[in-house]
């Protein structure tokens, strides 16, 4: 997804906006949000309900062939349909943004991010195949923090990764998340660095 130079750079931005902030940022990349497995057994199934009624209408084929050609059907299209391409190509958008919203969810709470001392925690969460980013934040910076400007935020991350620049939309997304911490959750003299700072990526 990105070489180890781009994630040390990345890291190394974490790094720098976190010295200006009691807050903790999280960047979690994952290849994509979900495997959909189960969209080709549905399509197949659709398909194969509904290819008996042109053979009942308009052949004098048996019952008992139709049943075998309606689990050949099903059973030839959910291989096919199994192709990673094709069947991501199949899933709903909406399906998609829902799968890659629980996926940051569940990092959100995987990551600890719901621990840190003044519950300061921001997620960064971006799935490549779904070409969704999400920030997701703590209680004590959400309940400071407009929503809009968050998604302003994701708003020029995406557009930069559409414009091949992602690395410098993600850094950029970092520094403006930092510096939104730092106004909301300054540094304090006992300050430690609750979180790791590399970059996680999921395959």
């Amino acid at each position: 997804m990105i070489s180890a130079k781009e994630q040390a750079r990345l890291a190394g931005v974490i790094g720098d906006v976190e010295d200006e902030t009691s807050g903790e940022i999280v960047l979690v990349i994952a290849e994509q949000a979900g495997h959909y497995r189960a969209v080709p057994l549905l399509w197949a199934m659709l398909a194969a309900l509904v290819t008996p009624w042109p053979l009942i209408w308009l052949t004098g084929i048996g019952t008992s062939r139709i049943f075998l050609i309606q689990l050949a059907v099903a059973l030839t299209l959910s291989l096919v349909l199994s192709w990673p391409k094709l069947r991501f190509a199949l899933v709903p958008r909406s399906l998609k943004h829902n799968q890659a919203h629980e996926a940051a969810s569940r990092e959100f709470l995987r990551r600890g991010m719901t621990r840190t001392r003044g519950k300061t925690g921001v997620l960064i969460y971006l799935a490549l195949a779904e070409r969704h980013a999400e920030i997701l934040a703590d209680t004590g910076v959400a309940d400071r923090v407009d929503p809009g400007i968050w998604a302003g935020i994701v708003a020029d991350l995406t557009a930069a990764i559409r414009n091949g620049r992602m690395i410098e939309g993600l850094e950029q997304a970092l520094r403006r998340t930092g510096a939104i911490l730092a106004r909301h959750a300054p540094p304090r003299l006992d300050d430690v660095d609750e979180l790791p700072n590399k970059v996680i990526l999921l395959d």
